[in-house]
């Protein structure tokens, strides 16, 4: 009896292994760089036997956070939520994967697709990420030459940036009002004022401040005239400019703080000054001092005369002069007569009172500062003032977010009635401000409220800090992910699942709404 001959292993076709590709570059003019990563990935995908069947992309974004990388965000959510058709995940190199500073960062995403059974490849290196010895070390190497070269970089730019200060040339933010961005070629002559938002094309052009409209000079050189030869405070200013119907460069109303501004810029004398606060490599802002600026003296026109300019100073450093113990607690005593209540806000309004910073920093922190004048602040008298602050904020939030993203390109029609949003006329969003509660142990909280009527795809929550005065940041919550939960409690920090969807800015809603045109196919 003739029996069949045995077939090979090798001769039966297997099926290939679905996997996913992550592709990234980390500025916009990295034009062909994701296309160059995913032909490289490809190749390795037909010599491996894997067949692509999605693709996560990140465009123009730095691979030194997590923090505005969507699609890497979603990548590790939906590996978490194990809901995905995929069983390999393909990369170009560690690099794309991720500039991490903490190397531990890098390694843990890995670990959460490992952990569920889903392996990640390195198609461009030349190891084998099979978890061998050799391979944990060489991948452990990369990791933190990734992060290595990033510190390079920005010390790199940084050091161009401080060269390009010395030469009188402007490095980012507004013009300011009175004064206006132009841009230069190589050989100083001008090309075009760049309007607000505008930036830059080319390498070889770089930007300079110049006086702005008359109108808007004169009002600076008047603003510089009350204050001291009128002898009129900020909010005083502010109240003069406001009646008569003169709004700042952004076309809001001014404030005690955006006089205050102009008062202290010495760009207005002509001064380029740099490396007033520091957020290298995507770290905490740190504001520095006076001997780590950068300045080039008298590298742009002034419009105020240097006299005016030192007196204003001297005004100001008088009244914020360096206040005794006795000397705080004495005018917040006096402070607390009059008003018969006291919290930050309160103190400061008040003209020629110092800060409320100034008393937390000297004290510890404010209800130790009160406690030493014999005052019990009333949870509900801070709670209402706050409340009234916030609310007087929102509206400035959201005029600020219709217009970065009209800047970015988008367009938005903005509802008077209930102040949604609705961008591209594509979806709709909604902004929250959450104020931050402490505890009774001490920590902080903030409940988000979702506003069932109205149903906005995206729910833009604006977190306070402790201390309820400035943004700390924000999140995005899709209507779809969190519609069901009438209300959200966050802490501080609430895990990858909920933080994948914290911001310290909104350019990720901004690059969302950004138009994209299309080329006619032929």
């Amino acid at each position: 009896m003739n029996l069949p001959e045995p077939t090979s292993a090798d001769s039966v076709p297997r099926e290939p292994i679905r996997a996913a590709q992550y592709v990234r570059m980390s500025t916009e003019h990295q034009k062909y760089s994701t296309e160059n990563q995913a032909e490289v990935i490809a190749q390795y995908a037909a010599r491996r036997g894997f067949k692509i069947v999605k693709t996560y992309e990140d465009s123009g974004k730095s691979g030194l956070r997590l923090d505005g990388r969507l699609s890497l965000q979603q990548l590790i959510a939906d590996v978490r939520s194990g809901e995905t058709d995929f069983k390999a995940i393909l990369v170009y190199d560690v690099s794309r994967w991720g500039r991490f500073q903490d190397a531990d960062e890098s390694a843990y995403y890995e670990f959460i697709c490992r952990e569920v059974g889903i392996a990640v490849h390195y198609c461009a290196e030349q190891f084998e990420n099979d978890g061998s010895l050799s391979a944990t070390i060489i991948k452990s190497m990369k990791r933190a030459m990734a992060g290595e070269y990033s510190r390079e970089l920005s010390v790199k730019v940084f050091t161009g940036q401080c060269r390009l200060i010395r030469l009188g040339f402007r490095q980012g933010g507004a013009a300011g009002f009175g004064l206006r961005r132009y841009l230069v070629d190589e050989h100083r002559q001008t090309k075009a004022v760049l309007n607000h938002g505008e930036q830059k094309s080319l390498q070889t052009d770089r930007v300079i401040l110049k006086p702005g409209p008359p109108e808007e000079v004169e009002v600076v050189r008047r603003l510089y005239r009350m204050f001291v030869v009128q002898r009129r405070t900020e909010t005083e200013i502010a109240k003069v400019l406001n009646e008569e119907g003169i709004l700042t460069d952004l076309g809001r109303p001014w404030t005690r703080g955006t006089v205050h501004q102009v008062l202290t810029n010495e760009k207005y004398i002509g001064n380029n000054v740099y490396n007033r606060a520091s957020f290298k490599l995507k770290a905490k802002r740190v504001v520095n001092t006076p001997d780590m600026w950068v300045r080039s003296d008298g590298a742009f026109e002034a419009i105020v005369e240097r006299d005016f300019f030192e007196a204003a100073q001297r005004i100001i450093q008088e009244r914020s002069r360096r206040f005794t113990d006795e000397e705080l607690l004495s005018r917040l005593s006096a402070l607390l007569a009059d008003k018969g209540w006291l919290s930050g806000l309160v103190i400061d309004e008040i003209e020629d009172m110092p800060s409320s910073s100034t008393f937390r920093h000297r004290f510890g922190s404010l209800v130790r500062a009160y406690q030493l004048v014999g005052y019990t602040p009333s949870r509900d008298y801070r709670y209402i003032e706050t409340n009234r602050a916030l609310r007087a904020l929102h509206p400035d939030v959201v005029a600020q977010v219709v217009e970065d993203i009209v800047a970015a390109g988008g367009s938005v029609r903005r509802d008077p009635a209930t102040d949604l949003l609705y961008i591209n006329e594509e979806f709709s969003a909604s902004l929250v401000i959450a104020r931050c509660n402490m505890t009774g142990a001490g920590g902080s909280r903030w409940k988000v409220r979702f506003d069932g009527g109205l149903r906005p795809s995206i729910t833009i929550v604006a977190r306070m800090d402790e201390d309820n005065r400035a943004i700390r940041d924000f999140y995005l919550l899709p209507w779809l992910d969190f519609g069901s939960s009438a209300n959200l409690r966050l802490a501080p920090e609430n895990g990858t699942l909920l933080d994948a969807y914290r911001f310290d800015t909104l350019d990720a809603l901004f690059e969302l709404s950004r138009r994209v045109p299309l080329k006619v196919a032929a």
